[in-house]
C-alpha cells in the first residue's frame, strides 16, 4: 500500500513483502540435496521462502516463481515511489488535474 501526503512526503507500507521466517523454513543443504524434487514441488504452494544452511550458517534462499515475481513487482513499485518522492522534492510534480488531462490526451492518440 502506498500513502502520499500533501506535505510532499511519501510513505510506503511494505506489508507482507517478506513474511516472518519460521524455524520450519530453515533446512540444511544436505537435506535439500537428498530431496530436491520434493522441495521444488513444495515451493509452489509456499508463501514464505525456504532458507538453506551450510555448516550451520545461512547459505541460500529459495523462492517459488510466483513469490519471486511478486517480490520483483513490489520492488519495482518501491523504486517508482522513490523516484516520485525525488520528483516531488525537486519540484517536478504537477497538479493532479494537469496530470490526468495529460494522460487522457495521450490515451486519445
Amino acid at each position: 500500500m502506498v500513502y502520499i501526503r500533501t506535505y510532499g512526503i511519501v510513505y510506503v507500507s511494505l506489508g507482507d513483502l517478506m513474511p516472518t521466517i519460521h524455524p520450519s523454513d530453515v533446512r540444511p543443504l544436505t537435506e535439500f540435496r537428498a530431496n530436491i524434487a520434493r522441495y521444488i514441488d513444495e515451493l509452489e504452494g509456499r508463501d514464505r521462502p525456504l532458507i538453506l544452511t551450510q555448516h550451520g550458517h545461512s547459505a541460500a534462499v529459495l523462492l517459488g516463481v510466483a513469490q519471486y515475481e511478486k517480490l520483483l513487482e513490489e520492488l519495482e513499485l518501491v523504486r517508482d515511489v522513490r523516484v516520485g518522492g525525488g520528483q516531488l522534492a525537486s519540484g517536478e510534480a504537477v497538479p493532479k488535474r494537469q496530470a490526468r488531462a495529460e494522460v487522457l490526451r495521450r490515451l486519445e492518440r
